[in-house]
């Protein structure tokens, strides 16, 4: 089990050096930020940042899409990066949902996220690629041939499918064992399917973490599984409340939904966070004490997770950190 934090682009560069230094030191292995750039400050300079702090700590978006940036801006972005930190630097991509939305926009096509993890990958790797409409072939010839790890946050069981045939893993913004292996099992057999080599395939479970007081977790973190709540809507209007082919355990906490602030987008100030109770945070987190945190990684574990990415946006970040390092994260060693 390797074990991620994750920042929003507000946090600052002071605190961002000082916390991604204190989770290396704890133990954890990967360092993710909000790709949303309207909403905070754009997430790659605090990459760039964080890595001269870092020595082994991998780093990425989480998540970019295909449609806020030219496909060679991006590739040059990301293999920039790749190269100055000793190629540790890992693409995980979605359709876009705040940063394409809160411009009035439609988040891609799940094909046309694939392509773009393709192409990407491709130009960082020093290969010559066409896309859209450009007229010539892009090539760097500064690439030094670094095969970026690529992940694709998926829900639904489309963009499952794409996670499982295009991705090296899928990103799941939950901590429900149940849902997670449901997930995982959906994109290890649209792989399987399409003949790739599973054997190492990676599940990402995304959250928040929160030790002590039950309630007083539950009131930190309940902003969550509302921007859950966000995606999951998209699924319902797709597919339908009743459909088969995604789990009621998903879709059913939504029936009371009102809306979404994109304003607010991942926050505790939301203002739809109503139709949210304890057991659903209970469910989506991981709350408690620490061998309640310890507990819930074998579950996940149990169901094909391969990495928790805490979602460091509800406070205490400091003793989340030192806890996972101090209780958790030497369980899984």
């Amino acid at each position: 089990m390797e074990f991620g934090i994750t920042f929003k682009g507000f946090i600052e560069p002071e605190r961002a050096r000082y916390l991604v230094r204190a989770a290396e030191y704890a133990g954890f292995t990967y360092c993710w930020f909000y790709d949303s750039h309207i909403l905070w400050r754009d997430c790659y300079a605090a990459i760039a940042m964080c890595m001269e702090h870092t020595t082994d700590m991998r780093f990425g978006p989480l998540v970019t899409n295909p449609d806020v940036r030219d496909w060679s801006v991006a590739a040059s972005l990301f293999g920039s990066l790749s190269k100055q930190s000793g190629g540790r630097f890992d693409l995980a991509v979605g359709r876009g949902d705040s940063s394409r939305r809160v411009m009035g926009k439609k988040p891609a096509k799940l094909a046309r996220v694939a392509e773009f993890i393709e192409k990407t990958r491709a130009m960082v790797r020093g290969e010559a690629v066409t896309y859209d409409d450009i007229p010539e072939p892009v090539q760097f010839p500064w690439a030094v041939g670094h095969d970026m790890p690529s992940w694709i946050a998926a829900y639904g069981p489309l963009a499952l499918k794409t996670a499982g045939e295009h991705a090296d893993g899928v990103v799941l913004q939950l901590a429900d064992p149940g849902l997670c292996k449901w997930f995982t099992d959906q994109c290890l057999d649209a792989g399987k399917a399409a003949g790739k080599d599973m054997s190492n395939y990676r599940s990402m479970a995304a959250a928040p973490a929160y030790f002590g007081d039950k309630a007083r977790a539950i009131e930190a973190t309940k902003w969550f599984p509302a921007m859950v709540g966000n995606h999951v809507a998209d699924i319902v209007e797709k597919y339908g409340a009743d459909s088969d082919q995604v789990p009621a355990s998903l879709t059913s906490y939504i029936e009371k939904r009102r809306g979404y602030d994109y304003s607010k987008h991942g926050q505790a100030d939301n203002p739809f966070l109503d139709f949210i109770t304890p057991d659903v945070v209970e469910n989506f987190c991981v709350l408690g004490e620490p061998e309640e945190h310890i507990a819930k990684m074998h579950a996940l574990k149990a169901a094909g997770i391969t990495q928790f990415n805490i979602y460091l946006d509800s406070g205490d970040e400091e003793e989340i950190i030192a806890g996972y390092g101090r209780h958790v994260i030497p369980a899984f060693r």
